[in-house]
């Protein structure tokens, strides 16, 4: 087992030019991370050192074996609903083990990663479809709204979904606390002053730090506005979930049987995630994404997270943007910006508990705005009305039915667009280039010439099983509207790179049907392995021979020096 270390070769041939610029991009960074960290942990229904201790400890080792130079490892506000949302019920009311089933839920997503690291499964983050993963997004950004708007105006709020939610929101909404409106709204609006005018700078740690001045100038905590509380000094003992009975085989498997669905959603949304950071900063920057080296990564990080009393992390694209637009060179950056949380976590602590929550809501609002992607609905209804309905889907089904099961739908989804698309390949019919002997499709090239008594198809897949019947269908209702009746069909299989058994003889069957008609099939340019499958299942004389040098011009030539009165017509 070879465990790559990616750092050791940036290492190796680290310009010290580099220094500075990975200095200043760990300090824009931690200044990021700090308040995201708090408002990511209320999210998950933690304390908000989990999110602190999730963002250490994953930083520290994230950076040894991730491929991409930018990608900073952090919590994230999709997989933070996800387990404040799943893993109540699976606590079963029990606060004491709330954390410790978060901690064991980042331990299981370590082990799926790091299987998925060991049999190269990089392709899996392609099965999401970029339409799912839109509609996943913006129904979380409804349902963290759903979540935060009551912590923003002091109400009371619900646990439930975002229908309950929002109802126990609006039921509420005349108890509204004027100075925590007044408190969250001046935050909210400073943020997205500096969201607009100050990108990639850490606007939010100086909301957080105006807001814990406040609470200590205005008294607020006096007024109604909730601070947020003790936040532990120092760190945890790291270890195994201590709230979970590792001594008890029944209960560990039962627990692992619970978060099981849960930790495999929190990998799917982060291999998702982190592959989507590394190829946009590899497509800016150069370079080479390995997927399967960010699996790994991701395996030791989520490891070093759960260890660490601490919830599931994964890449995250606005602090990735902050690392990079903070002049990051190297993975250095994260690091560096992981030792300034350590410092912190060791002293500083004590100086978050006035923190107002209101302004903490307030952050986290607009730390996940950019979730909801008004502009890429507009392009899905623009562009594929079938991709916008996929979307849709995956929002209601976030909404209606809860972000764990609204994971599963998108996944399901996108399985379904797959195999549906694999299930019906396009067909071409084939005409010949004017003045060559070469063939293409003539209803993407109308002027090609069509070649009387002959229909000359191109399946343009592989041929299985569950797609085979469709490609005889098409064939065969080409044939049939074909007036006058076709004397040859010429199947060109150069874009079929396989033909399973079953495919074999659905072509012979083919074959078998058009002779009955007195229409003789052939198939023409197949590969060596679909030659050797068609000979290895006896078929391949009643498909023409399907040898290898017969070309479709050939076929065509053949036909017409047989058949004067086609070549006359």
């Amino acid at each position: 087992m070879n465990l790559q270390l990616p750092a050791v070769v940036w290492l190796r041939g680290y310009n010290r030019q580099w220094l500075r610029g990975d200095i200043i991009a760990s300090v824009t960074l931690a200044a990021y991370l700090l308040p995201a960290a708090l408002g990511d942990a209320s999210l998950a229904n933690l304390p908000p050192e989990a999110g602190l201790y999730a963002c250490l400890f994953g930083g520290l080792v994230f950076w040894l074996f991730c491929s991409s130079r930018h990608t900073a490892i952090s919590v994230t506000s999709a997989i933070s609903l996800l387990i404040g949302a799943s893993l109540g019920e699976i606590a079963g009311g029990d606060t004491t083990r709330f954390g410790a089933l978060a901690a064991g839920t980042a331990l299981l997503v370590a082990l799926i990663a790091f299987i998925a690291w060991l049999v190269k499964a990089g392709a899996i983050v392609n099965f999401i479809s970029e339409s799912v993963m839109v509609g996943f997004k913006c129904g979380v950004a409804l349902f963290l709204a759903s979540t935060q708007l009551p912590k923003l105006c002091g109400v009371s709020g619900a646990h439930g979904n975002f229908w309950e939610n929002s109802g126990t929101f609006l039921k509420h909404l005349g108890d509204t606390n004027l100075p925590s409106l007044t408190v969250g709204g001046i935050a909210l609006a400073a943020l997205v002053l500096g969201k607009v005018f100050l990108k990639n700078k850490p606007v939010a740690l100086f909301v957080v730090v105006g807001g814990i001045a406040a609470s200590h100038w205005l008294d607020l905590d006096a007024r109604g506005v909730k601070p947020l509380g003790a936040v532990p000094q120092g760190l945890p003992q790291v270890g195994l979930p201590r709230a979970l009975d590792w001594g008890s085989p029944d209960v560990v498997l039962q627990d692992f049987n619970n978060l099981l669905p849960l930790a495999f959603a929190c990998f799917l949304l982060a291999a998702v995630e982190t592959a989507a950071i590394g190829r946009t900063f590899t497509a800016k920057h150069g370079g080479r994404l390995d997927a399967n080296q960010e699996f790994l990564a991701l395996a030791v990080a989520n490891l070093a997270a759960g260890l660490g009393r601490a919830f599931p992390v994964s890449g995250g694209m606005s602090q990735s943007l902050v690392n990079e637009g903070g002049g990051a060179r190297s993975p250095l950056s994260t690091a560096l910006a992981s030792g300034i949380i350590l410092v912190v976590v060791l002293f500083f602590t004590h100086l978050l508990a006035a923190l107002p929550q209101p302004v903490l809501a307030a952050v986290v609002l607009v730390a996940v705005a950019g979730l909801f992607k008004v502009t890429a609905l507009k392009h899905l209804w623009r562009g594929d009305r079938t991709e916008f309905v996929v979307a849709m889907a995956a929002v209601v089904g976030v909404l209606g039915s809860g972000l764990l099961r609204g994971v599963m739908i998108g996944a399901i989804i996108s399985l379904v667009q797959l195999l549906r698309r694999a299930s019906k390949p396009h067909v071409a019919l084939l005409g010949r280039i004017p003045g060559t002997r070469r063939f293409s499709d003539r209803e993407r090239h109308p002027d090609n010439e069509r070649i009387p008594g002959v229909l000359i198809f191109r399946p343009e897949s592989g041929l299985v099983y569950f797609n085979v019947d469709h490609v005889c269908d098409v064939i065969l209702d080409r044939v049939r509207t074909e007036v006058p009746p076709p004397k040859l069909v010429v199947i060109d299989l150069s874009a079929a790179p396989q033909v399973d058994l079953q495919s074999a003889h659905a072509l012979a069957g083919l074959a078998d049907e058009l002779k009955a008609a007195d229409i003789r099939l052939l198939t023409v340019e197949a590969r060596a392995q679909v030659r050797d499958r068609l000979r290895g299942e006896g078929v391949a004389t009643r498909l023409g021979a399907a040898d290898r040098s017969t070309s479709v011009a050939d076929a065509v030539e053949a036909f017409r020096s047989q058949s004067p009165s086609a070549t006359s017509s």
